[in-house]
Parts: C-alpha cells; sequence; structure tokens
C-alpha cells in the first residue's frame, strides 16, 4: 500500500511542478510540457541573481534551459545538450579571449547563432571580436525577461521548422538516387530535389539554396550546361555548385574541374563520406 502510495505521489509532483530531474537544467514536471528536442544553454561568469529569474521565467513558459559557466570545458562537456546557446554578460564584463574563440569556433562547426545578452558597451566590444552573423540578436540590459522568452520560443518554432537549416537541391535525373542522397542528408540539412536541370532552374527562381548538387551526366540539360545557366544570371551565379558523377577516370574528373565548381563527389560515395564532405564545405565558407 506504500509503494503505490508513493507511486501516485511521484507522479502528482511531477505534473505539479515539483520535482526537478536534473540540477543543471530547467524543468517542469512532465516533459510532454517541453519540446524535449530543444533547449537553450545560458553562459555567464557565474549563475547570477538576473540569470536565476530569467531561468525561473523560461521555466514558467515552459521552455528547457540550463546554466553553464564561461569555461571552455564546462561549455564543451555542455554543448551537445543545447539547441541555442545564449551569452549573458554581467555589467563590465569582459568574455575571456579563450571562450570567444572557442565559442566562435563551434557555432561556425555546428552552424548556430547567438543571444547576447549585456550592458550595450560591453556587448559593442564583444561585437568587435565575434562576426555578426554568429550573434543571432542581442539583448541590453535591464533584459525584458518576456521579449526574450518569447524570442527564444519564437526561434525554437522556426528550428521546428528547418529554418535554421542550410538548404541544399539536389538536382539528378535518377529519382532513386536522389531519394537515397535526400534520406542521407534530411537529418541535418533542409533538403529539396529536381529531376531535371530546367526544373531546377524553374524552381530556382522562387526558392534560395546555399548549396546545389548537381549530376554531371544528365539527358537534355547536362549538368555542365545547368552550372553555365547558373552562372550567367546574377541571382544564381553566386550559388556554389558540387558535381556529382559516376566517372572516376581521370579524363572524366578533368573534364569536371576544368568547369571550376566547388568540388566534385563520385556517386560510389558512402554516407559517411558524403556527410563529412557537405559539413565540411559548410564549415569552411563560415570561416
Amino acid at each position: 500500500m506504500l509503494l503505490i502510495f508513493l507511486h501516485f505521489y511521484v507522479k502528482i509532483c511531477a505534473f505539479l511542478g515539483k520535482i526537478e530531474y536534473d540540477s543543471r537544467r530547467v524543468f517542469l514536471g512532465g516533459q510532454s510540457m517541453f519540446d524535449v528536442n530543444n533547449s537553450l544553454m545560458i553562459i555567464g561568469e557565474k549563475e547570477s541573481f538576473f540569470i536565476r529569474v530569467l531561468l525561473k521565467k523560461l521555466k514558467e513558459q515552459h521552455v528547457q534551459a540550463f546554466f553553464c559557466p564561461a569555461v571552455v570545458n564546462k561549455i564543451n562537456s555542455m554543448w551537445g545538450d543545447a539547441t541555442l546557446v545564449s551569452y549573458y554578460m554581467d555589467s563590465g564584463e569582459n568574455i575571456s579571449t579563450d571562450v570567444i574563440r572557442f565559442l566562435i569556433d563551434k557555432m561556425t562547426d555546428d552552424g548556430r547563432q547567438m543571444l547576447l545578452v549585456g550592458d550595450t558597451v560591453d556587448m559593442r566590444s564583444v561585437m568587435e571580436k565575434i562576426p555578426g552573423d554568429l550573434i543571432l540578436k542581442s539583448f541590453a540590459r535591464p533584459l525584458d525577461n518576456d521579449g526574450f522568452v518569447v524570442t527564444v520560443k519564437e526561434i525554437f518554432g522556426k528550428i521546428a521548422q528547418g529554418e535554421f537549416k542550410k538548404s541544399i537541391l539536389i538536382v539528378d535525373d535518377d529519382p532513386s538516387y536522389v531519394g537515397l542522397v535526400r534520406e542521407w542528408l534530411k537529418t541535418d540539412y533542409k533538403v529539396s530535389m529536381a529531376a531535371s536541370g530546367l526544373q531546377a532552374i524553374k524552381w530556382l527562381v522562387k526558392n534560395k539554396v546555399d548549396l546545389i548538387l548537381l549530376d554531371f551526366e544528365m539527358p537534355v540539360t547536362s549538368g555542365p550546361q545547368v552550372l553555365e545557366m547558373l552562372r550567367s544570371e546574377p541571382d544564381t551565379s553566386l550559388i556554389p555548385v558540387i558535381f556529382l558523377t559516376g566517372k572516376g577516370d581521370k579524363e572524366s574528373v578533368m573534364e569536371v574541374v576544368a568547369l571550376k565548381p566547388e568540388g566534385y563527389l563520385l556517386k560510389t560515395i558512402t554516407k559517411e563520406k558524403l556527410l563529412n564532405e557537405v559539413n565540411e564545405f559548410f564549415a569552411k565558407r563560415g570561416r
């Protein structure tokens, strides 16, 4: 009887939010109230009163969040737990050079951006050291906690819709191969498909893309012809193109390289190799 009572008591406490499962994270009992795939890491010199108030506000609005001290090894160990990163600067704080370098490298490699909170003067100093495209939004102190929470929830909503993922267009006349490559990439990237060069050109009139994986040997309009059309139009001339080719002999490779694409990949490539190549491409462009 005692065990049954304890079982129901734990359930009731969890529902009412009286149980916290991890002292580093903010949880409201009953994870179904959260989007468990998204969490915010708030980095700071120390877990100040203001940060604790913000964490409480996030908890009340069912946003999963946790604090991390501004130490490189601590940030690195908790990095994988966070979908979004925020740095909360105390008044007069100078973020250490090691931490800034680490954040720049990690955000660049992972394609992430940061929310920055601090006094206007202090933030200006940080923004001179961190590339502007890595700072998603800045918030001046005193912080409007409600406005901050709304922004975080909006960002999580966009992340769920894939809006912050890099966009890739696969152009190939083989539907089976296109479907396979899409399956490999769709977890990390927003993937679209086109069955021909002309279909790709038409799609690009209304859509933007960060990378095109283009079949070199297509009927009607070949890969080189598509590349030529892309480069002739101002709106598409700067879109990076990586050729997909089924031919690995020296003469064929030289023919591909002569067109000066961003690269080329053999169609026999494995999933792991393809992901590594694409991830490395975006990492290099981010620097």
